[in-house]
């Protein structure tokens, strides 16, 4: 987890859309005295400090000041990013390197375009919405879709990791070692916290997070199985039936028809 301070509006240095991937498949840099902000539009690989995450459309990333970067792109790819030094005031929020925005993709989007679209680059407007958009990059985390806060620290480091590798296979020792613990002892504390198995959660978030790429984006089918980490098409299919009660395109056809008669 980062420790951020937010309680003044950041010294904003930088920002705009990036378009990577068409000349190099990969990049590697880093910013000695600025953090970093990307929201993401792709699917690629961001590896920081030398830990490897999955990043996917909707997903948004933040990396300390003089911390290296390594993109490694699947083609063409747009994100939004933003430079910026936080200032020291109020109590810190802690956040994930890597997070899926879910919901809050759209709204994030929204609040960056509209600080690009502002000018210049260290105005008051434009900090104020930078500075919103990561209250909300940090409120991401603040509880479970549930509503449920307070949860132990080897489950809630499971979970940010579960977030940000959805595209990966994922197991639960894995997320046991990643967690510091013993897979018995997750299990347990998945049960008691969760009310249910770390698989069964694995799935679950999954096909929310395909439900909002049926929904939100005009990724294909298999990309969004891809994205999601079911790249088996059949599998994706029964487990949309499953879960989200129709066909993938089934899915992504009855919100088009709802918004169509609205």
């Amino acid at each position: 987890m980062l420790r951020l301070p937010l309680g003044l509006p950041p010294e904003v240095v930088n920002l705009g859309a990036g378009v990577h991937g068409v000349r190099h498949s990969r990049d590697v840099f880093r910013l000695p005295d600025l953090w970093q902000l990307h929201l993401y539009s792709y699917s690629a690989d961001l590896t920081v400090d030398g830990t490897t995450y999955a990043v996917a459309p909707g997903y948004v990333s933040l990396t300390p000041a003089g911390v290296p970067v390594q993109f490694d792109y699947r083609g063409r790819s747009e994100h939004l990013y933003v430079h910026f030094r936080p200032r020291p005031g109020g109590d810190p929020s802690y956040v994930p390197v890597v997070q899926d925005a879910g919901p809050a993709a759209p709204l994030l989007t929204d609040l960056l375009r509209s600080a690009i679209e502002a000018s210049p680059s260290g105005s008051a407007r434009v900090a104020a919405e930078v500075w919103t958009a990561l209250w909300r990059i940090a409120e991401l985390g603040t509880g479970d879709e549930d509503g449920r806060t307070g949860t132990h620290p080897a489950v809630a480091a499971a979970i940010a990791y579960v977030e940000a590798n959805l595209a990966r296979p994922l197991t639960v020792p894995e997320l046991a070692r990643v967690a510091g613990i013993s897979h018995n002892h997750l299990t347990r504390l998945f049960h008691a916290e969760i009310g249910t198995t770390v698989v069964a959660y694995i799935r679950r978030r999954r096909l929310a997070r395909a439900r909002h790429l049926l929904v939100a984006s005009t990724l294909s089918i298999p990309a969004v199985a891809a994205s999601v980490g079911i790249p088996d098409l059949q599998a994706f299919n029964k487990a949309c039936h499953r879960e989200l009660g129709g066909s993938p395109r089934a899915v992504r056809n009855a919100v088009v028809a709802g918004g169509a008669s609205a």
